[in-house]
């Protein structure tokens, strides 16, 4: 694969928030701001690099039993790490972001790029991984978030937006507003992806990255 299909696949093809479904409980907790966004989703990113290249540069040290608990502990050190960072010179992201800031250590995103891909791939290609994914993380993170904020609370990164700012949408700061636009972003990126999230599905483990790894067998397209 060319290094600039691994960084791109996690933009669109596999955005680990519209098409793969994870990290969903930070991007609907976050995205009320798009200034929160983009904190949470560069810290994610900070961490998911640094996970990806520890775990890649020593995966044929790590015994295969304990390969989980080495990879949590190895995440967690790298959240610990963003958090002192973030709570040194951005205090009020830090307060903004609350509990979901150490809670990146059990982000679905993180440990699964660690178990899919960085404990299979060289350095290189587990850090280019881990930047496309997290830049498709905080992409739609972002997205969701300036709908939200701009609509919702009439402002974009703080600036005071004419009209909204008196009349805004207030739904739109809640849950449920949350979770609608949640829903359209990922009918938005099944349509882009030509339903590729749902193919996958559907064929069982053919086609998947992982299924020789996996262990599993398969009658009639259906992982037994």
């Amino acid at each position: 694969m060319g290094k600039l299909n691994i960084v791109s696949r996690g933009l669109i093809k596999e955005n680990p928030v519209l098409v793969l479904a994870l990290g969903a409980c930070p991007a609907m907790a976050v995205s009320t701001q798009a200034s929160n966004a983009v904190g949470m989703g560069a810290a994610a990113t900070a961490v998911l690099l640094g996970s990806n290249f520890v775990i890649s540069l020593l995966r044929n040290v790590i015994p295969d039993k304990v390969r989980i608990p080495c990879y949590i502990v190895f995440i967690a050190g790298f959240v610990t790490l963003v958090q002192m960072v973030v709570e040194a010179y951005a205090y009020p992201l830090y307060e903004a972001l609350g509990i979901f800031l150490p809670l990146i250590v059990v982000n679905c995103i993180i440990l699964g790029r660690a178990e899919m891909y960085a404990n299979k791939n060289g350095v290189l290609d587990s850090a280019l991984d881990a930047i496309g994914m997290g830049a498709g993380f905080t992409m739609a993170l972002l997205a969701i978030a300036t709908i939200r904020e701009i609509f919702g609370d009439g402002a974009w990164f703080g600036m005071a937006i004419p009209w909204l700012r008196e009349n805004p949408i207030m739904i739109f700061t809640m849950p449920p507003g949350g979770f609608i636009i949640f829903g359209c972003m990922i009918a938005l990126a099944n349509k882009l992806t030509k339903g590729g999230s749902a193919k996958k599905r559907a064929e069982g483990c053919i086609g998947c990255s992982s299924a020789a790894s996996c262990g599993k067998t398969e009658e009639k397209g259906v992982a037994l």
